[in-house]
């Protein structure tokens, strides 16, 4: 997991903690167009699960500042990648569009919460961006990458009357879920990737809004890459091994690491030793200069509003 209680494995900050860094690093690392009075913006974290996970909702960042300010105050909006799937393994997201509050309420007290929502089977490579307030939960047998906001606050409504070894059942938040879920036409779904080539790079884009934008890469040859003044970069390692090189040093990367590319580090390249794909995210900042930079590399009008949650 990457997050405030990741610690750095190398460089001028080892050993410390994103959540202590954060709010003293310089606008080299961080960049120049993003707040650091607060928590790290990102979470990046890998998820496995081996049994269906709770059907729950997350609030957006207005219910989160006015009722949860002792956990942060802010929302959770999320997107999954799929690492890997079982045949058949499927995630519900969104309710269907018949659903009311009144039904979805009573559906909880009848154990058939899950019927509500959407069932969508998903493979490796598939993504799924889920927005604040959207009901949702994870079936069993896959390995996710979930991209988000920097918040835990999740209201779960049903969790199939599961108990602990001692016989307890995790508490439910149904009228704050209620509260904040999304009734009607829903905005999740599965995402519509847009794929571009540059040099020996394989680049594909999964999905922009304004706290993170998430871009799969793979290459088997080496690429060259740069930052922007104005913002870090996440690269999320997924397969392969070989070496990141700026300036005169290398360092080597493997699956499962997440590298923290600093904003002022312009020019550097990757050097697989074998196949390596990785996802790279970031928070965008301006998305009208976001835009203009993936139109030049032939992404259409059409294919950027596939990908934009506003």
């Amino acid at each position: 997991m990457t997050g405030n209680e990741s610690r750095f494995a190398n460089g001028p900050f080892e050993g410390k903690t994103l959540g202590e860094v954060w709010p003293h690093i310089s606008s080299d690392w961080a960049g120049t167009s993003l707040e650091r009075s607060s928590d790290f913006p990102l979470l990046v974290k890998f998820i496995f699960p081996e049994d269906k996970l709770s059907v729950q909702v997350h609030p957006d960042d207005a219910y989160a500042a006015r009722h949860e300010q002792a956990a942060g105050g802010r929302g959770k909006t999320e997107m999954w990648y799929v690492v890997a799937a079982r045949p058949g393994a499927k995630v519900l997201v969104g309710l269907k569009s018949d659903v009311t509050r009144e039904h979805f309420t009573r559906s909880i007290s009848e154990g058939t919460a899950e019927n509500c929502l959407d069932a969508i089977a998903l493979g490796p490579g598939d993504g799924i961006f889920v927005p604040a307030g959207t009901a949702h939960t994870i079936g069993p047998g896959f390995v996710l990458c979930e991209i988000q906001q920097s918040s835990d606050l999740t209201y779960r409504v049903y969790d199939y009357n599961r108990r602990d070894a001692n016989g307890q059942s995790r508490p439910l938040h149904i009228e704050k879920a209620l509260d904040v879920m999304r009734f009607g036409k829903q905005s999740a779904g599965k995402i519509t990737p847009v794929a571009t080539k540059r040099g020996h790079l394989a680049e594909t884009h999964y999905a922009v809004c304004r706290y993170f934008a998430t871009e799969h890469w793979s290459f088997a040859l080496g690429v060259e890459a740069a930052s922007l003044p104005e913002r870090f970069d996440l690269l999320v390692f997924l397969e392969g091994r070989g070496h990141i090189g700026w300036g005169a040093q290398r360092a080597a990367y493997r699956p499962a690491e997440v590298w923290l590319i600093p904003a002022a580090l312009g020019s550097f390249e990757l050097l697989p030793e074998v196949r390596t794909s990785l996802l790279r995210t970031y928070v965008p900042g301006d998305l009208k200069e976001l835009k203009q930079r993936l139109s030049e590399r032939g992404v259409s009008e059409a294919q950027w509003l596939s990908l934009v949650h506003v």
